[in-house]
Parts: C-alpha cells; structure tokens; sequence
C-alpha cells in the first residue's frame, strides 16, 4: 500500500496536489505570465499604495483577458479602495504576484492607484498646533 492510498487522498495522473484540502499547486509565476515587475515600465506599488476602481471602468464586463487573479481583485476593490498589501491579504496571493496584477489591471483602465504621501511632505506638528491655537483664539 502506499503512503498515498494510506492517507485517502486521491491524486489524479497529472495534477499536483498538496493534500486533500490544499487543492491544486499554482505557482506564482503562472499567474503573472513569469513576470515579476508590474507594468511596461517596471513601476513598483508600495505596500500603502491605495487601489481603486476606476470609476469609468466599473460597469464594463469585458473580462476577457483577465484572468480569475485578475477578477478577484477587482472584486475587492468593488467595496472600498484598498492598498497593495490588503488585495494581498484578501486575494490569498503573494503580494509581488498582486503588484504584478494590479499593475496589469491599471494598464488596461481598471484601476488606479494613488501613493502616499511622503512623510516629509506630511506639515509640521508645531505648525498645526498654532494653527489649532489660532482657532481656539477666534
């Protein structure tokens, strides 16, 4: 008997399976087509890159050259505009594989994406408190 027969989990001629439960192995770089960096011009998102659907693109269906990745993370940022590493968590996908998705999708109009900003471009903490005392003197 094998170790295979012994533990019920059934595997077909072909198909790669973890176990049972894990299902198929899909490697990550099947997903994006073997590449690693988002875009024609290797743009690369932050983690805090903020995702929205683009609201042009919202009521399309042509669907057709994406792929299910592709679908899942339109499908979440239909509810709210999400970061990199929210897509990430919610699509259960590494996260270089989403900045290679979503770079996709931002080429095609899908979505877009707004960056953070600097912290050095954020105002000074001493400026906003005058500007909060200068108020409460009003």
């Amino acid at each position: 008997m094998t170790t295979e027969e012994t533990t019920g989990a059934l595997r077909e001629a072909g198909s790669q399976w973890y176990d049972h439960e894990a299902g198929p192995l899909v490697r990550p770089y099947a997903m994006t087509g073997g590449r690693t960096k988002p875009g024609p011009a290797g743009v690369r998102f932050d983690l805090i890159a903020l995702v929205t659907l683009d609201p042009g693109a919202a009521g399309r269906d042509d669907d057709g050259p994406l792929g299910p990745e592709h679908r899942a993370l339109i499908d979440l940022c239909r509810v709210e505009t999400q970061s990199v590493a929210e897509l990430a968590a919610g699509a259960d996908l590494p996260v270089g594989v989403v900045r290679v998705l979503v770079g996709d999708l931002l080429e095609l109009g899908r979505v877009t994406v707004s960056r953070p900003v600097p912290p050095a471009q954020l105002p000074d903490e001493r400026i906003l408190r005058e500007v909060i005392e200068g108020l409460r003197a009003l």
